[in-house]
């Protein structure tokens, strides 16, 4: 029975289109008396059975060894173009979690969606949503993989646009869709050149090709750039990262998704490409670089937001950096692990803001406080999700950083820096909004607030055992590098010194979250540089503006040139050609007598006029030619 259960791994994403397409009647109206929640059941059951498959499949294989399921989709002589399905721990659990956040986020949305009128086309785009997460979480396939992301990105602009109604809402959805365009056009460059170099277009033939691979550094280099190109904007990294914060204008269930599961997949796909980046340090250095950048930048942007969404979707695109800066030493376990555990967290963390923002009406932080007496099970939610995503023990994250410090991989001293750093201004951020949101006194907005109901409560508590069991994950994780760093008595006491360093600074930063000042709306400091660096951070270091001035002004330069262009250049000449021939037919309306021998006579001058003016300037070089080659 776990065998077929096993070979029929693959129709698990099925589940979610399944559902999407039985909810097309309630979306499109078809069905009117029963209301829209019929198609929310449906999905929902759909997604229940998705994921009680996968966890099935997910014990048969746990111990064995990898399997494939190789289908071939286009066989012609010597191009094979096969679509293959891993069969791992790693693939199934990540199908796993990706089935079980979802299950829990559909039924999150049941109750904080359940006076929207378009209920049933939200429900069917996230069956669309689930469907592409999961192929993407199963396939072994570069091409099954790109074809799986643009699903994903034309899934997440069609949540994001949900309430298209609001122009700002539209924004939103077009500056992520163009913004992630981006990076995947210049991925499925990079597809194209490693097959065209000789590799196989599977994930698990990377290794042993990169271990042969014959190309010179330059292609080396320019490949391993273009495969990063797409996991940067799919995981909202610099310089593409601030579509992740717009992208909060849509519905907070579908958010859940986004920040814990659709980021999580980008980076997923870029710990697969990890071969690749060996070929040359550029693109290992590359990464880093962003990783570095975007975990220092977002962290530091989060901090001066006031927007609750906004202010956690910055800290998702930070540990992401630190994702990024750990494929690009090679740690991939480490990768895997920050992933599954800033998923759990992240995800919880969501859900606990998405009842703060239905209770109150209100995404301002600066709007709310006392709702911890009000809203216990809420409170708890986020406190145990923001413990989770620090290195604050006995929770998940704090493992997974004591395990990368552990000793078994060389650390250079600027990465224990970022992570400190990283940590002490999220720890520092997250305190903020506790206290802003939960304790104080209660505000206009927050002094009747009610606990959520039970459809969005039980979400919460599910996953806050759910974040509070994650520590045995990285406790008991078999390494898949064995440590092969011989440690000399000054690293060692470097790795050993960690511990005490990550524990002190989270110690440092609660402490400096619940001693720092907190202003309302109407408060802002009198120090220049003080409000300077908070208009800094607040507006993201102006990226936005610097993109406004270079690359959409060269684009709206290059544009108006080119209707300049098209309009008098090419427009012109073809209409002077036309006004040619107007004006000749007009002259020779004049000339006509019903002679047959003057037509004659005039189409013969025409003639001769074409060839002339056509022939005149090489008519001479053809005549010499001709007299040389003609004897006598």
């Amino acid at each position: 029975m776990t065998d077929f259960f096993l070979k029929s791994v693959w129709f698990i994403p099925f589940y979610g289109l399944i559902g999407a397409v039985l909810s097309l009647p309630w979306c499109i109206g078809i069905i009117r008396r029963t209301g829209p929640k019929p198609a929310a059941y449906i999905n929902l059951l759909m997604t229940f059975i998705a994921f009680i498959h996968s966890s099935i499949t997910f014990s048969s294989i746990w111990g064995r060894p990898a399997e494939k399921l190789v289908f071939h989709w286009l066989k012609v002589a010597d191009l094979d173009l096969s679509l293959t399905i891993e069969l791992s721990p790693v693939s199934l659990g990540a199908l796993g979690l990706v089935g079980g956040i979802s299950l829990l986020a559909q039924l999150y949305a049941l109750g904080y969606m359940e006076k929207d009128w378009s209920l049933a086309r939200f429900f069917a785009l996230m069956g669309f949503f689930e469907a592409a997460l999961s192929g993407i979480a199963l396939s072994d396939s570069l091409l099954l993989s790109y074809g799986l992301l643009e699903m994903l990105t034309l899934s997440s602009y069609l949540l994001v646009g949900f309430w298209y109604a609001q122009p700002l809402v539209v924004t939103a959805a077009r500056d992520a869709f163009l913004t992630k365009r981006v990076g995947d056009i210049i991925l499925l460059m990079g597809i194209v050149a490693l097959s065209s170099d000789g590799a196989g277009l599977d994930f698990s033939d990377l290794v042993s090709w990169a271990q042969t691979s014959p190309l010179p550094p330059l292609s080396a280099a320019l490949l391993g750039l273009s495969l990063i190109a797409g996991p940067t904007g799919k995981c909202a990294q610099f310089p593409l990262n601030l579509w992740l914060d717009e992208a909060m204008e849509g519905p907070n269930p579908a958010g859940i998704m986004r920040n814990s599961i659709v980021v999580s997949a980008g980076a997923y796909v870029l710990i697969k490409l990890q071969p690749v980046f060996t070929l040359s340090p550029v693109s290992s250095d590359a990464l880093i670089f962003l990783g570095s950048v975007t975990a220092i930048g977002t962290s530091l942007m989060a901090i001066a937001q006031i927007d609750i969404k906004r202010a956690l979707s910055h800290s998702t695109s930070a540990y992401l950096g630190l994702v990024f800066i750990a494929v690009g030493l090679g740690q991939v376990d480490i990768a895997f692990l920050l992933l599954f555990v800033h998923a759990i967290a992240k995800a919880l963390m969501f859900m606990s803001i998405g009842a703060v923002i239905l209770t109150t009406s209100s995404q301002n932080i600066t709007e709310m406080g006392g709702l911890w007496r009000k809203m216990p099970a809420t409170t708890s939610a986020f406190v145990v999700g923001s413990v989770g995503t620090l290195s604050i023990l006995p929770l998940g994250m704090f493992w997974t950083i004591q395990r990368w410090f552990s000793g078994a991989w060389e650390i250079p001293l600027w990465l224990l820096g970022i992570v400190l750093f990283v940590n002490v201004l999220n720890a520092i951020n997250l305190i903020r909004i506790f206290r802003l949101v939960f304790l104080g006194s209660a505000q206009a907005k927050t002094r009747r607030a009610p606990e959520v109901p039970w459809a969005m409560a039980l979400p919460m508590v599910i996953l806050t055992v759910m974040t509070l069991i994650a520590p045995q994950i990285p406790l008991n994780w078999d390494l898949w590098l064995s440590p092969t760093v011989p440690l000399d008595n000054a690293n060692l006491l470097f790795y050993q010194s960690t511990v005490p360093i990550l524990v002190v600074s989270s110690a440092i930063a609660c402490i400096i979250g619940f001693k720092l000042e907190l202003r309302r709306a109407w408060s802002r400091p009198t120090q220049k540089y003080l409000r300077f660096l908070q208009d800094l951070f607040a507006y993201d270091f102006y990226i936005e503006r610097v993109y406004e001035m270079t690359v959409v002004s060269a684009v709206m330069l290059s544009a108006k040139f080119t209707a300049w262009f098209d309009r008098y250049i090419v427009d012109g000449t073809v209409n002077l050609v036309g006004l040619a021939t107007i004006f000749g037919g007009n002259t020779l309306k004049y000339n006509t007598s019903g002679q047959s021998q003057f037509y004659l006579l005039t189409i013969f001058v025409g003639v001769a006029l074409i060839f002339w003016l056509v022939f005149s300037g090489q008519w001479s070089f053809i005549v010499d030619y001709w007299l040389s080659i003609v004897p006598g």
